[in-house]
């Protein structure tokens, strides 16, 4: 000790401080270097994949898997691309914050997300078209101009931004909006009269209108969207993996496997959409 400290007293103090500094630099370096050798020994093959509650295209079943229309092409498309899959049952905000930060490699979602435009890279193909529906009671008149929702009580998800349209709809000062946990639980609102209009996915409420006193719900199309499979770019390798999904898809595509591939025309939107959020 006593060696040292003659040692340490002969450094000159500009010396001393750069040895500090060197010493600090590898201490902060060190985490960083170990962090990428354990990225690097993961299996490339493993592909984590988040999903969402969003039936009858992705949802987690009374075991605690993952299934759904979109679910089973996603695995197909994996085993044909020759990836393993690792599926996180997510809430949406959170898949939007794990995208960004690398923790899951894609997303089963929908394309033309603002929140995440700089985020991911969105595959080309799009297994499957998506209807954003308003519904209502039936004895309320139907959709058919957006003007209509001024000086009325709207339902949305938790959650969901509806590709935009949400910060459009929280910007009207005429528009009330009201907040659902989940699917079922924005029909039982709507049914309540607690909202006028109730703005949600076509295939999930269809799937929750199980109930014989839903028969009063009815639904106005609002616009249509494209499913797709989202990469993170804070993976190195999401332009690989874009290239294999979609790849495999078209192979599997051309013998029958999966649904053929859709030409993508100009999506409907009900007159009066804001041109921001189309």
């Amino acid at each position: 000790m006593r060696s040292c400290q003659l040692f340490c007293s002969d450094i000159p103090g500009r010396a001393l401080a750069l040895v500090g500094l060197f010493v600090l630099l590898i201490c902060q370096f060190y985490p960083m270097t170990a962090y990428a050798a354990e990225q690097d020994q993961q299996d490339p093959r493993i592909v984590r994949v988040a999903y969402v509650e969003f039936p009858p295209m992705s949802y987690r079943d009374a075991l605690g898997e993952p299934q759904g229309e979109f679910v089973d092409i996603t695995r197909k498309v994996a085993e044909e691309a020759g990836y393993e899959l690792e599926f996180l049952y997510l809430p949406v905000t959170r898949t939007y914050l794990y995208l960004q930060n690398g923790t899951v490699d894609l997303w089963l979602g929908l394309t033309n997300i603002p929140a995440l435009s700089d985020e991911v890279l969105e595959s080309w193909i799009s297994p499957i078209p998506v209807e954003l529906s308003a519904w209502y009671r039936e004895d309320t008149a139907p959709l058919d101009h957006m003007d209509q929702l001024h000086n009325e009580t709207v339902i949305l998800i938790g959650g969901y931004t509806y590709g935009g349209l949400r910060f459009w709809l929280e910007d009207q000062p005429d528009i009330r909006i009201t907040e659902a946990p989940n699917h079922r639980s924005a029909i039982d609102m709507l049914k309540r009269e607690r909202g006028n209009y109730l703005l949600d996915y076509r295939q999930p409420v269809r799937e929750a209108l199980t109930q014989p006193s839903d028969a009063i719900v009815r639904e106005s199309e609002l616009r249509t969207r494209n499913t797709a499979w989202l990469f993170s770019l804070a993976s190195p390798r999401a332009s690989i993996l874009r290239e294999a999904f979609d790849d495999a898809y078209f192979r599997l595509a051309e013998r029958g496997e999966v649904p053929p591939v859709r030409k993508l025309r100009e999506t409907f939107f009900l007159p009066g959409f804001p041109e921001a959020h189309r």
